[in-house]
């Protein structure tokens, strides 16, 4: 290998760890978005349970009215036919009904005191709560604009170093980048770097001397044995 492919191998390297750097951040920008939408979810799931805990409210309210009416309906019928029977047997049959029929309807309309009660209060739970996720909602839309629009310079900026990265590529012997790739993915984005008094600095571990030697002639590819990272001496322009 001679100077220049090293040289542009450290390009190369230079572009790659820009494009990990960027692409880590982007990752946790849309981690943090990803958590506020949660957020949000978490809310609006919330907000449906107070809606349907109030459905539920607003349904009890209906049966037991339907019930009363149903009521008032039999004692009416049973006062009615109160005024036909002929008989003592009958008229005591009939009283006793009516007299049950007024109690449930006393029970019922206690309950349905109650009922309308927790009505109200799942009324202005659900109320507060609506305005709760609309105020969230605004909060956190804007929250991830402004993240969006923060990253929108780093997105432009990956793009370009990924079409760096592909220009300097085709200048490299399809092998050689085959070899670059797969120790970068080794190495967490790091394929490429220098060797200083002996020692890998991407590893930090000694290099033999010999090797050591090799590398500062930068005649010849040389890789570090213990990370695979392709060293070069001194500095590259």
């Amino acid at each position: 290998m001679s100077k220049p492919d090293i040289a542009t191998l450290v390009k190369l390297q230079e572009a790659e760890t820009e494009v990990v750097r960027l692409q880590e951040v982007l990752e946790r920008v849309e981690n943090e978005k990803n958590k506020l939408a949660s957020r949000l979810k978490q809310f609006e799931t919330a907000l449906n349970e107070n809606q349907e805990e109030l459905e539920r409210a607003q349904k009890a309210c209906r049966d037991n009215e339907l019930e009363i009416k149903t009521i008032d309906e039999r004692i009416v019928k049973s006062n009615e036919n109160l005024r036909n029977v002929t008989t003592n047997k009958e008229y005591q049959v009939l009283l006793r009904e009516v007299d049950d029929n007024k109690k449930r309807k006393d029970a019922l309309e206690t309950e349905l005191l109650e009922l309308m009660d927790e009505r109200e209060k799942s009324s202005g739970i659900v109320t507060e709560s609506q305005k709760e996720y609309q105020m969230l909602e605004e909060q956190i839309r804007s929250e991830q604009a402004e993240i969006e629009k923060r990253s929108s310079e780093d997105r432009a900026l990956l793009n370009e170093y990924l079409e760096q990265q592909e220009e300097i590529g085709k200048t490299l012997d399809p092998k050689l980048m085959d070899r670059f790739r797969r120790i970068s993915k080794m190495n967490q984005g790091s394929a490429v770097t220098q060797a200083s008094e002996a020692v890998c600095m991407g590893c930090f571990m000694n290099i033999p001397p010999q090797m050591y030697i090799e590398v500062q002639r930068g005649n010849e590819l040389v890789s570090c044995p213990q990370c695979s990272r392709i060293l070069y001496y001194g500095t590259i322009k």
